[in-house]
C-alpha cells in the first residue's frame, strides 16, 4: 500500500514547506524508498503560467510541459527525479476538471459540491501520483498557510485520505514558525501553538512538527510545544537557518528525521545512506575562490523570479570551486552612458528568459557589451533572442532589427513567429513547452559542454529564429550550434571568437542539480573564473 505524507504550514508562508518536503523525500530516497513528491496550490488560476512573477516567482517547467510552483524545482533538485503533471494541482485546475465532467452529465444529474465532488478530485490526484510512478510514499505539500479560506477542500480531502488509509500509512507534517524576541532572546511557543489550534479545527492532528527558527530552540520551549501540541518529544525537527539550503537535508537528519518518519508510517527503515550528499556539502564548504555574475532582468527585486537560473549558477561554482556572487541588476537602469558603470568588474553575464517590451534595450546593450568585451555569456530564451536581435543590430548594422513580438511589423524581424504558428494565439498552454530534442554542431562550445550529439531540453516560448537570416548571421561570425531534428528550429547560438559566448532557446536552469551542475552553467562559470 502506498503511504502517504502531508505538509503544512503554519503562522506565515514561505517558511520553507518546500525544502522540508524535498529534504524528506530526498532522505527517503536514500533509504532506499520509492518517493513521489507533489504540491497542491490553493489559488483559482489554473496554472501559474499566465501569473506575474512578482506574484508567484518563476515557473517551473516539467519535461511533460506542465506549468507549475517553484517548489516543484526543489523537489528536483533536492531529489533527483523528474516531476510531471501529477505533481502540481490547482483549485482552477480541479474546478475546471468537476465542471467538465459537470457538463458531459459525468454526475448524472447530482447537485455538485464542494463535499464529495472537489474533495474526490483532489483524492483521486493525489493517489494518482502514487499509482502511476508506483512510488511506496507520496510525499504532499498543501501550499498557503493553515486557515486560509482557499485551503479548506485540500486540507478535508487530506483528512479523508488520512481516514481512509488507516493508522500507520499516512503522515502529517506541520511546518510553523517559532520566533525569537530581540531583547530576551527568547523563542516563543504560542504562533506555533495557535496554529495547531487551527489545523485541529480542519479536523487534522499533526504527527511531526518542524519548526522554522533562526537558531535553536530551548529545550524547555521545545517541551512545551509537545506538551500543548500533543506531540512525540522526538517528533519535533528543527529546521534552523543554514547559511546553504543544501545542508538542510542533513542538518534535518542530524536529528532523525527520515527515521521518525519511517517509525510513524511502519516503514522499514532501511539504511540512510547520504554519503554523495555530505561529499557535495564539504564540497560547498571548501570553495576558494569567487566569481561575480551579472545577472540581467526586469524582476530583480524578487529573486524568485530567477530561482532556478540562480541555483544554477551556485551548482557551477560548487562543481568549479567557487563561490558565485550574483550580481543583480535591474535591465531597466543599464543605457549605453550606464552599461559601464553597472557591468565593467563583473565576469560573466547572464540574460534569463522572459516575455513584454519592458528592459529590453537594457539587455540589449549588456549583450552588446559582454560581445564586444568578451565577457563570457549566456543567454537563456529571450536571452537568446536578446543576443540575436544586438547582433543584427550592430554587426549585420540592421539598426530596426527587433524581434515580432516586441515590434509586430519590423522591418527586420530577426525573431519571429513561425509560418505555422501565424494567427491569434491565445496565451496559456500555447507555448513550445517541456522536453524537446536538439542536434549538436559537432567542434561547437555547445559540444564541448555536452560532449554529445543529441540532447533533451525543455523549452518555454513562442517565438523562434527567423530563418531567414541564418545564412546572413553565420557569414558574419554567429554560429547555429543547435538545431531541431529536421534542422527547421534553432536552438542554440554561439560566437566562436569569444571566449564563451552562447544563447540557448530553452531553459537549461530546470535539468541543473547542486552535485551535476548542468554543462551550460558549468562552462560559463569555468570561463567567467578566467576573466
Amino acid at each position: 500500500m502506498t503511504k502517504y505524507i502531508f505538509v503544512t504550514g503554519g503562522v506565515v508562508s514561505g517558511l520553507g514547506k518546500g525544502i522540508t518536503a524535498a529534504s524528506l523525500g530526498r532522505l527517503l530516497k536514500q533509504r532506499g524508498l520509492r518517493v513521489a513528491a507533489q504540491k497542491l496550490d490553493p489559488y483559482i488560476n489554473v496554472d501559474p503560467g499566465t501569473m506575474s512573477p512578482y506574484q508567484h516567482g518563476e515557473v517551473f517547467v516539467t519535461e511533460d510541459g506542465c506549468e507549475t510552483d517553484l517548489d516543484l524545482g526543489h523537489y528536483e533538485r533536492f531529489m533527483d527525479e523528474n516531476v510531471d503533471r501529477y505533481a502540481n494541482l490547482t483549485t482552477g485546475s480541479v474546478y475546471r476538471e468537476v465542471l467538465n465532467k459537470e457538463r458531459s452529465g459525468a454526475f448524472l444529474g447530482q447537485t455538485v459540491q464542494v463535499i464529495p465532488h472537489i474533495t474526490d478530485e483532489i483524492k483521486a490526484f493525489i493517489r494518482g501520483a502514487g499509482k502511476k510512478s508506483e512510488a511506496q510514499v507520496v510525499i504532499t505539500e498543501i501550499g498557503g498557510t493553515v486557515g486560509d479560506i482557499e485551503s479548506q477542500p485540500f486540507l478535508e480531502a487530506v483528512r479523508q485520505i488520512q481516514r481512509e488509509a488507516g493508522r500507520g500509512n499516512s503522515l502529517l507534517i506541520h511546518v510553523t514558525l517559532v520566533p525569537e524576541l530581540e531583547g530576551s532572546g527568547e523563542y516563543k511557543s504560542k504562533p506555533t501553538q495557535h496554529s495547531v489550534r487551527d489545523l485541529r479545527a480542519s479536523g487534522l492532528l499533526p504527527d511531526i512538527i518542524v519548526t522554522r527558527s533562526k537558531g535553536f530552540i530551548q529545550d524547555e520551549t521545545i517541551d512545551k510545544i509537545a506538551l500543548f501540541c500533543d506531540v512525540k518529544r522526538d517528533c519535533i525537527i528543527q529546521n534552523v537557518t543554514a547559511d546553504s539550503l543544501y545542508k538542510v537535508p542533513l542538518e534535518l537528519e542530524a536529528q532523525g528525521f527520515s527515521a521518525v518518519v519511517c517509525r510513524e508510517l511502519e516503514l522499514d527503515p532501511g539504511v540512510c545512506d547520504m554519503k554523495e550528499w555530505e561529499d557535495l556539502v564539504s564540497r560547498i564548504d571548501s570553495r576558494q575562490r569567487k566569481v561575480t555574475i551579472a545577472l540581467v532582468g526586469k524582476y530583480i527585486k524578487l529573486h524568485d523570479a530567477y530561482l532556478s537560473v540562480a541555483e544554477s549558477l551556485h551548482h557551477a561554482g560548487f562543481e568549479n570551486g567557487a563561490e558565485v556572487e550574483i550580481r543583480w541588476i535591474d535591465s531597466e537602469e543599464i543605457t549605453p552612458e550606464s552599461v559601464e558603470d553597472r557591468l565593467g568588474d563583473v565576469d560573466g553575464i547572464v540574460i534569463p528568459g522572459g516575455f513584454g517590451t519592458r528592459g529590453i534595450p537594457g539587455k540589449i546593450e549588456a549583450a552588446r557589451y559582454a560581445r564586444e568585451r568578451d565577457i563570457p555569456y549566456l543567454g537563456l530564451c529571450l536571452g537568446m533572442q536578446i543576443a540575436c536581435i544586438e547582433f543584427a543590430r550592430n554587426v549585420l548594422d540592421y539598426p530596426m532589427a527587433n524581434s515580432s513580438e516586441f515590434e509586430p511589423e519590423g522591418s527586420h524581424s530577426i525573431i519571429a513567429l513561425m509560418p505555422d504558428q501565424m494567427g491569434n494565439i491565445p496565451k496559456g498552454g500555447t507555448m513550445r513547452l517541456g522536453s524537446y530534442p536538439c542536434h549538436i554542431r559537432k567542434g561547437s562550445r555547445m559540444h564541448q559542454a555536452y560532449g554529445e550529439d543529441v540532447i533533451w531540453e525543455r523549452h518555454r516560448h513562442r517565438y523562434e529564429f527567423n530563418n531567414a537570416y541564418r545564412e546572413e548571421v553565420q557569414n558574419a561570425g554567429l554560429m547555429i550550434s543547435g538545431a531541431s531534428p529536421d534542422g527547421q528550429l534553432v536552438e542554440s547560438i554561439e560566437i566562436p571568437a569569444n571566449r564563451f559566448f552562447v544563447g540557448v532557446q530553452y531553459h537549461p536552469e530546470f535539468k541543473s542539480r547542486p552535485n551535476r551542475a548542468h554543462p551550460l552553467f558549468r562552462e560559463l562559470v569555468r570561463a567567467s573564473l578566467q576573466s
